[in-house]
C-alpha cells in the first residue's frame, strides 16, 4: 500500500518510515487477510494524515506496532528515528510510539485476566498525549472495519472494548474521536442485526 500524496519535503522521510515498520514487521500479515502488515499502519496513518501534518505524528503513526508487534527494541528504534529526526523530534516520535504501546499485555501479566489488564490499559492511556490518542482513534477506525468483516463471534466483545475507550480518550481530535465511535457504534448495530 503506497502513501497518500504528501509534501515532497516530508514524503522521503515517511516513505523511509514506512519501510522501516514494513521491514520490522517482516512476514506478518493482517490477522485475517493475505495482506502485509504495513497496510494497517499506513491505513492508520493516512487517517491521521487528514487532521494532522507533523512529520512525528505521521511517522509515529506507521512505527505505532512496531515496539508492540516484533523485536524491534526502543533503543533500536531510538536509534532509527536518531538518523532521520533532530534529537528533539527524534525523541517526541519515540515517545509516541511508547505512549500507543500496550503495557498490560498477556505475557507481561498472566495474572490478570483480560477484563482486568483492559481496564488498567485504559486508565494508562487516558494520560496518554492528544497526539497518541489520535493515533489511536484511528488505529480502532481501521481495526473496528476489519474485526467486525472477518470475525462476528470475536468483534462485539472488541468492539464494546473500543467503544469504552473512546468514550474515555477525548485529548485527540473531536472530529475524528467522532467518526471512529460513529464506526463502532454502526458496527455494533450491524452485528445486533439492527
Amino acid at each position: 500500500m503506497r502513501l497518500a500524496h504528501s509534501d515532497p519535503s516530508n514524503q522521503e522521510l515517511l516513505t523511509t518510515v514506512r519501510n522501516y515498520a514494513d521491514h520490522a514487521h517482516g512476514e506478518q500479515t493482517r490477522k485475517y487477510t493475505p495482506e502485509r502488515y504495513i497496510v494497517h499502519p499506513v491505513r492508520v496513518m493516512n487517517l491521521v494524515r487528514g487532521i494532522n501534518k507533523d512529520n512525528c505524528v505521521l511517522a509515529a503513526a506507521l512505527l505505532h506496532d512496531v515496539l508492540e508487534d516484533t523485536a524491534i527494541t526502543e533503543n533500536q528504534l531510538s536509534q532509527f528515528l536518531s538518523t532521520l529526526f533532530n534529537p528533539a523530534d527524534a525523541v517526541r516520535t519515540l515517545g509516541y510510539v511508547v505512549e500507543l504501546t500496550d503495557v498490560y499485555t498477556k505475557e507481561s501479566y498472566p495474572q490478570f485476566n483480560r477484563r482486568t489488564r483492559k481496564e488498567k490499559e485504559l486508565t494508562r492511556l487516558r494520560q496518554i498525549s492528544p497526539e497518541s490518542q489520535l493515533i489511536k482513534y484511528a488505529d480502532i477506525v481501521d481495526n473496528a472495519q476489519q474485526i467486525a468483516m472477518h470475525d462476528s463471534n470475536f468483534a462485539g466483545v472488541l468492539l464494546q472494548e473500543y467503544r469504552d475507550l473512546l468514550l474515555q480518550l477525548d485529548k485527540g481530535a473531536p472530529s475524528l474521536r467522532q467518526k471512529a465511535l460513529a464506526v463502532i457504534n454502526a458496527e455494533i448495530k450491524q452485528l445486533r442485526g439492527e
